[in-house]
């Protein structure tokens, strides 16, 4: 409601696009994250890792094997947390489409 009032010239119309890409980007972000969360790049971060210890010489340490997989760094409370908000944006946007085209 503050932004129709404070821009005279933009219109709910232009607010739905808005929420649109704010809710797209939400999700977008959201299905990476479960996609990284679902161990899928793991493989091949753990091969590109290896590689590069094998080139460097220094694969007697083994550093590459102590570091964490990229589904580690992602927690299930974030992807939560993303979900609900895109999804939140997402039913904002259809009740306005519909209060639009009444």
């Amino acid at each position: 409601m503050i932004f129709l009032f404070s821009a005279p010239d933009l219109n709910l119309h232009h607010y739905i696009n808005v929420i649109f890409y704010i809710s797209f980007s939400y999700l977008v972000v959201w299905l990476l994250s479960y996609i990284i969360k679902g161990r899928f790049f793991d493989g091949v971060v753990y091969g590109f890792r290896r590689f590069g210890g094998r080139i460097t010489n220094k694969d007697l340490l083994d550093e590459w094997a102590d570091k964490p997989n990229p589904s580690d760094r992602i927690s299930t409370s974030f992807l939560a947390l993303i979900l609900f908000q895109g999804l939140v944006l997402t039913l904002v946007m259809i009740s306005l489409l519909f209060f639009y085209y009444m």
